[in-house]
């Protein structure tokens, strides 16, 4: 299921964008930080937990995920992209694994596998000296 993110629950704030620009670059603040509390979101408390556990390095100790876009020129292009991205890694953290349920081999599997082991070891036991 895709959880909607609310307007009401993202800051933005407008930054100067590195990189290249000549003289617009030091004028306008066209680059947008996301902010997203994750503590303070109406997520599910599964996705919370998930998310706040996730090793990335967007997220912070406080939880609060922090997105950096700067790739358009306008502030509304990087406003999208931010939300865009924030969205991608809601709907990562939300991905149920199915349970793995261990399997017994079967008994051909077990007999192939002897089968190798002693096809090998005929293999290195002619590896030795040859006496004449």
């Amino acid at each position: 299921m895709p959880y909607v993110v609310y307007l009401s629950e993202v800051e933005f704030s407008a930054v100067r964008s590195q990189g290249p620009g000549g003289q617009n670059v030091n004028k306008v603040s066209s680059a947008i930080h996301l902010r997203f509390d994750i503590g303070r979101s109406s997520l599910a408390p599964t996705v919370k937990e998930k998310l706040l556990h996730w090793p990335d390095q967007r997220i912070t100790k406080d939880g609060v995920i922090v997105i950096k876009a700067q790739s358009s020129r306008s502030q509304d292009g990087n406003k999208a992209e931010a939300l865009a991205r924030l969205q991608e890694l809601i709907a990562q953290a939300s991905v149920v694994l199915p349970v793995r349920r261990p399997t017994k081999p079967t008994f051909a599997s077990k007999r192939r596998r002897l089968e190798g082991k002693l096809l090998r070891s005929g293999i290195k036991l002619n590896r030795g000296k040859v006496e004449v």
